[in-house]
């Protein structure tokens, strides 16, 4: 359906393991692999993240939270650990919406004036002044539901005459940039955003076959069929035809 190609989906068969060993490596040694924990972090819902941060527990024996915020800074690891809290941190109403289901379900209830509310409190923080408010744009997109979003989304683009990706891209930059246009793009269509990861990999000089590897063995028992249809419409050509 329409709907469900909006937004992050709970997966039925879901498995924290590999999501936990995929930011255990992304955090082991020398650096981080800041879109790696993009991927992984922004494209599961709340309560599949709190299996992953028990998973790594339990794998790894440390603190998920504690181990993203020794490896992150500023407001980029600030985005990433607010995506990691739980929904019984936040207020009563996120508390209630959290309650009725995950994410992707289509049938919440929109508050037309909270999301108006939103967008207003986005273009304040944004286009309106000298500088960004990042923490009001972390907040909103880490607490909101999706559905909630995309109207949010709608609202925006009357008050500011440009889209909230185009704002992310001249308010912010770096990982926090590539952290929040995730989120954003997860919301409108988490098939298009898998897809464009797959054509990036495999366009140009060399493959980038741990993106390639991430994407297709994450997404191979949930929804790569509506990724490689994504694929196709972006690449003009099959996934499959560009793999072989």
């Amino acid at each position: 359906s329409e709907a469900e190609g909006r937004s992050v989906a709970g997966a039925l068969n879901f498995d924290p393991t590999p999501d936990a060993q995929t930011l255990y490596k992304a955090m082991k040694g020398l650096g981080t692999d800041e879109q790696a924990i993009i991927d992984v972090l922004t494209k599961r819902s709340n309560v599949q993240r709190q299996e992953i941060a028990k998973s790594f527990k339990a794998q790894f024996g440390k603190d998920l939270i504690d181990s993203l915020k020794s490896e992150l800074s500023g407001n980029f690891e600030r985005l990433i650990v607010a995506l990691m809290y739980s929904p019984f941190k936040y207020d009563a109403k996120e508390l209630y919406d959290a309650m009725k289901g995950e994410r992707d379900n289509a049938t919440f209830y929109v508050d037309p004036a909270l999301a108006l509310q939103d967008a207003e409190a986005l273009y304040a923080a944004g286009e309106k002044i000298r500088g960004t408010d990042e923490i009001q744009f972390i907040t909103i997109l880490c607490k909101r539901s999706a559905i909630h979003l995309l109207k949010v989304f709608e609202e925006y683009q009357k008050l500011a005459g440009k889209s909230i990706e185009d704002s992310i891209k001249s308010e912010t930059c770096g990982s926090l940039e590539d952290a929040m246009l995730a989120i954003v793009k997860c919301t409108r269509s988490v098939h298009c955003y898998f897809a464009e990861r797959l054509y990036h990999a495999l366009k140009g000089a060399g493959t980038n076959d741990g993106t390639l590897i991430r994407v297709i063995v994450s997404r191979s028992e949930v929804d790569l069929n509506l990724i490689k249809a994504e694929f196709k419409h972006i690449a003009g050509k099959s996934l499959s035809s560009m793999i072989m």
